[in-house]
């Protein structure tokens, strides 16, 4: 049985997780009722990503700060405009691709009872509150945020601390690395418990009257991973980008496709950046926070399905309300909560800048959860394997700089 653990494990987990998507899928189309004892993988696999996830942002941040030396550099600067200059782009996107190719809806209901934010005073009100967060709290309800919050505090704290202090929570940190290691090895079987629910429940031929609207909203995403986010890099390290970008949605792509949680593949995001040799200083902070503020994805979604309601309606956009969507997009996508849709619940305070009411809005959230196998899965894909790819750039860039300097 082990020399069986041993050979799985020497295996690309790439290839391993190819293997879990195809067994779904055949499972999925062969035995289609058995979704109980086969969609529990999937449960389980995203279950043990979340539950280990906050535990283990608090004390890498912890540790990272605690033992951070002064005048040593963490890159966070670099990430943060990363970050931004990556959300706006892509928001701005989603903006001129509904200019170039307009769709119209066909709104349907199902959206009645969800309650949006009222506007963007409230989406910054919810950011803040949550920074303030009962430490317990935030744990348990995975505000990164609040945990961010607690941990950078603590750990500028406890960098007077005693050195046996410091080594115990090294030696926690470590162990819970140790735990998420074994999380990740599962994945393939998380893969195929997911992809297996969701053909099996629900199917896709309920996206083929969305056709159009639905290639609209991954040909924008697609275009910001493949095209957008290189430039961005490449300007900032000068040189190839696309090895870097193939690595980060190889494999950080990949799983939040299926996960459709930004939070639940920060684990996953942090082993792709310790595998690259990044600054763990860095990639500690940079990780989780791209899980809650860097949302290219949401910026794509927002856009493109409020300018989609706006054609649908006849409202006329002009260029300086345009602009304007493009900002508030992101904006709002850096409100957005990383579990899966939580950038639909965002598109009634776009829609309220042009003018189109609630009742409509609530019909575009509800056209949203019915794409949202393929919309939502992508999007997570796209911002979830950008915070790696940003951070990676950004400790590329400090190289590169350093180099030139000697």
């Amino acid at each position: 049985m082990k020399n069986i653990v041993v050979k799985w494990t020497e295996i690309s987990l790439v290839l391993r997780i190819l293997a879990g998507l195809v067994i779904g899928i055949l499972l999925a189309v062969t035995i289609p009722d058995s979704s109980q004892w086969v969609s529990i993988f999937g449960s389980l696999f995203t279950g043990a990503l979340k539950a280990v996830a906050p535990i283990l942002v608090l004390f890498l941040v912890i540790h990272a700060i605690s033992n951070h030396t002064s005048g040593k550099e963490t890159n966070m600067k670099t990430v943060i405009l990363l970050y931004v200059i990556g959300t706006i782009s892509a928001g701005a996107v989603g903006v001129v691709a509904s200019f170039l190719f307009p769709v119209n809806m066909i709104l349907t209901s199902g959206a009645e009872d969800i309650a949006p934010p009222e506007g963007i005073l409230e989406v910054l009100q919810t950011l803040l509150n949550n920074l303030v967060d009962n430490p317990v709290n935030a744990l348990l309800s995975a505000n990164y945020l609040g945990i961010l919050m607690w941990a950078i505090l603590l750990g500028f704290i406890l960098r007077k601390a005693a050195d046996t202090t410091k080594t115990m929570i090294s030696n926690v940190s470590d162990a819970i690395t140790t735990i998420v290691k074994w999380v990740i090895e599962l994945a393939p079987f998380g893969i195929m418990g997911l992809v297996f629910s969701a053909i099996s429940t629900n199917g896709l031929s309920s996206l083929v009257k969305y056709g159009q609207l639905l290639l609209l909203l991954l040909g924008a995403m697609f275009f910001v991973a493949l095209v957008v986010n290189p430039i961005i890099s490449f300007i900032f390290t000068r040189r190839n980008p696309y090895p870097l970008v193939w690595a980060t949605l190889k494999e950080s792509g990949l799983t939040a496709f299926f996960t459709r949680s930004s939070a639940a593949n920060i684990p996953v995001n942090m082993n792709l950046c310790k595998k690259l040799g990044l600054n763990e200083d860095t990639y500690s902070v940079s990780i989780p926070l791209g899980a809650t503020i860097n949302m290219a994805g949401a910026a794509v979604t927002i856009s493109v399905l409020t300018l989609a309601a706006a054609h649908t309606v006849g409202v006329e956009v002009d260029i300086w309300t345009a602009i304007i969507l493009m900002v508030l997009s992101a904006v709002s996508a850096a409100g957005a909560s990383g579990v899966a849709g939580g950038s639909l619940l965002l598109i009634p305070l776009a829609c309220s800048l042009l003018g189109i009411s609630d009742d409509i809005a609530a019909q575009v959230i509800g056209v949203g959860f019915i794409i949202g196998v393929l919309q939502d899965s992508c999007e997570t894909a796209l911002n979830s394997s950008s915070d790696v790819l940003f951070t990676a750039t950004a400790d590329i860039a400090k190289k590169r700089k350093e180099a030139a300097a000697n």
